[in-house]
């Protein structure tokens, strides 16, 4: 896809795919939403990012505890969250919020970016 395609999708759907490609977890994606989508009903929002899952641009995971190989602890994208699981996570307004205690993103979802995406959104190595 060529950067007049990347043009002319809708900004909300590239607030997910940014998103996806920062790793974050997804209620950092309201930040960068367009206000008419923050105001939509939830179930418009997600409809959203099933479009891109369906695309096969995006996949959504749960965040796990991860040790990098000099001992540091983090976290990062963990299980695949199954498409035919995704109407009813999404539904879940818990799930669009971020964790009360921050060090606690262990279990939140988030967005990765397939290599199909980062071809969209200009983010392969190529």
């Amino acid at each position: 896809m060529g950067q007049d395609e990347w043009d002319t999708l809708p900004q909300a759907e590239k607030a997910f795919m940014i998103n996806g490609s920062e790793h974050d977890i997804l209620p950092g994606v309201w930040g960068d939403l367009p206000a008419s989508t923050r105001a939509a009903p939830l179930s418009e929002v997600a409809a959203i990012l099933l479009s891109l899952v369906d695309r096969g641009w995006l996949e959504v995971r749960r965040v796990e505890p991860w040790t990098a190989p000099d001992g540091r602890v983090g976290s990062g994208p963990g299980d695949l969250v199954p498409r035919e699981q995704l109407p009813v996570v999404l539904a879940d307004p818990r799930e669009w919020e971020y964790p009360a205690d921050p060090s606690r993103w262990a279990g939140a979802l988030t967005l990765v970016e397939t290599d199909a995406g980062r071809r969209i959104s200009h983010r392969s190595a190529e």
